[in-house]
C-alpha cells in the first residue's frame, strides 16, 4: 500500500488549497480514506474521511462547511478541497487508508494502518 499526499503550500487566511492523495499497490475500492493533520506541538487529529465507494463522508466540526472530500476510483485519488482557510489549519496533513468493506468511514487514526508521508499546509498573512 502506497499513499502520496500532495498539494500543500503557503496560503493567506481565507484562501483555498486542494490536497491530493494518490494511491497505489492495493485494491483502492476496498479502502476507506481518511485525512489527518498534526500541528506543531499538538497531537495528530482526524479531519475528514470518505467511504470506499465514496457515498459517505464525514467531517470534524472544525472543518465542516469549509472542507470537501472526494474520491476518483478510476484515478485512485482522493482530494481534500480546503476553503476559507484559517491560521489554525496550519499543520502537516496526512492521508491514510483503512481496508474496510463497510459503507461508512472513521476519523479514528487507530483504524488506519497505511499512511502517506504528509504535506505541509501553512496559513499565514
Amino acid at each position: 500500500v502506497q499513499l502520496q499526499a500532495s498539494g500543500g503550500g503557503l496560503v493567506q487566511p481565507g484562501g483555498s488549497l486542494r490536497l491530493s492523495c494518490a494511491a497505489s499497490g492495493f485494491t483502492f475500492d476496498n479502502y476507506a480514506i481518511g485525512w489527518f493533520r498534526q500541528a506543531p506541538g499538538k497531537e495528530r487529529e482526524g479531519v475528514s474521511c470518505i467511504s470506499r465507494d465514496g457515498d459517505r463522508s464525514y467531517y470534524e466540526d472544525f472543518v465542516k462547511g469549509r472542507f470537501t472530500i472526494s474520491r476518483d476510483g478510476a484515478k485512485k485519488v482522493v482530494h481534500l478541497q480546503m476553503n476559507n482557510l484559517k491560521p489554525e489549519d496550519t499543520a502537516v496533513y496526512y492521508c491514510a487508508a483503512e481496508e474496510f468493506l463497510g459503507i461508512t468511514c472513521s476519523t479514528a487514526a487507530r483504524r488506519y494502518d497505511s499512511w502517506g508521508q504528509g504535506t505541509l499546509v501553512t496559513v499565514s498573512s
